[in-house]
């Protein structure tokens, strides 16, 4: 790879971030780590500290070119925590981008955004109209939306990613549907990252499911084609499947979790 942008990664320990950081670097990528604490045995370029924190988020936006930011809150919480980790983070990191002239961000959005939305016969588009299911999914279409806003005003470059369900096995018989695998999600943030995806793009993380009922075609179209396929995890996910769980409704079990109550 001939001079490949040098990465920002917020939320670089969370449980999202220990598995990207590593895979972005044996995929040629210099990396800067943020986050308020880093494993024992973390290495290279780390600063800690709060992604809400002006003076910090300046400092490591300093010769980067591009961010993924996954930093904040990644599931249902009480409001005040929801909101200043999600969206008073998010303005944080991208006004800080307009100030240190970072135009690329990749935006870790969620499903959650648009939990309520019932299955359709056709595939849902990525651009899905706002329909949240808790105070965590309200934080990610409000960052989406404030996103969009730096493209349009600021003139940064934003690919939102509405996640699904990024892990190393599909858990459950929603995401069969809905996983993403570890290697397909360094491969959308490639793809994301690439100088010459401009504008605003919306699109799904997830991988070429058998079972998807979301669509890959706004991912397919910034040059993201996953590879990977839920199906060869079918037999055992269906063999433990619980009748009860919610599989017809974007968000799954979020949909059915109280308002701020950790899930």
């Amino acid at each position: 790879m001939n001079n490949p942008p040098h990465l920002l990664v917020t939320g670089s320990a969370g449980a999202l971030g220990r598995e990207l950081v590593p895979r972005l670097r044996e995929a040629g990528y210099r990396v800067r780590s943020l986050d308020l604490a880093h494993p024992q045995d973390a290495t290279g370029d780390l600063l800690t500290g709060s992604v809400t924190d002006v003076g910090l988020v300046a400092s490591a936006l300093d010769g980067v070119d591009a961010v993924v930011h996954l930093a904040g809150q990644s599931r249902e919480a009480p409001w005040e925590d929801v909101l200043q980790a999600n969206v008073q983070g998010t303005w944080t990191l991208l006004d800080g981008c307009v100030r240190a002239g970072v135009r690329k961000v990749v935006f870790a959005s969620s499903n959650h955004a648009v939990g309520m939305v019932r299955r359709r016969e056709e595939e849902l588009p990525a651009d899905e109209q706002f329909r949240p299911d808790s105070y965590y999914g309200w934080s990610k279409s409000a960052g989406e939306s404030l996103a969009r806003l730096f493209v349009d005003r600021a003139g940064l470059d934003v690919v939102s990613v509405r996640i699904g369900s990024c892990l190393a096995e599909p858990g459950n018989v929603r995401a069969l549907a809905t996983w993403m695998s570890l290697d397909d999600f360094r491969r959308l943030v490639v793809a994301a990252v690439d100088p010459e995806v401009t504008g605003w793009h919306s699109v799904w993380g997830i991988s070429r499911n058998t079972r998807r009922w979301w669509s890959l075609e706004a991912g397919e179209a910034i040059g993201y084609h996953p590879q990977d396929d839920s199906e060869q995890f079918a037999e055992h996910v269906l063999a433990a499947a619980d009748p009860d769980e919610v599989v017809d409704l974007v968000g799954g079990p979020f949909t059915a979790t109280p308002l701020g109550e950790p899930n």
